[in-house]
């Protein structure tokens, strides 16, 4: 059993995340770096809101080692999220 708001809050993470990603990659980025900073806080706050309501949902709380919000990133992530 899953809860949809942690499915919707996890959605919005991956949908910032990639976002940021993106922003990082462009060519833009090598001129401005404000547009991945702001990505950057985006994806901060929909980690910080997927992890606020982790904490407090009964769902979550039972499946909790399968459902970490700091899960692994794939190799690729991992450098531009650093």
């Amino acid at each position: 059993m899953s809860c949809t708001i942690c499915e919707y809050l996890e959605r919005a993470y991956e949908a910032t995340l990639s976002e940021y990603i993106q922003a990082r990659r462009s060519a833009c980025y090598q001129l401005c770096t404000e547009l991945a900073a702001q990505k950057n806080v985006d994806m901060e706050r929909a980690r910080y809101e997927l992890q606020e309501h982790q904490s407090a949902c009964l769902s979550a709380t039972k499946m909790l080692p399968a459902r970490l919000p700091q899960r692994a990133l794939p190799a690729s992530r991992k450098q531009l999220v650093a």
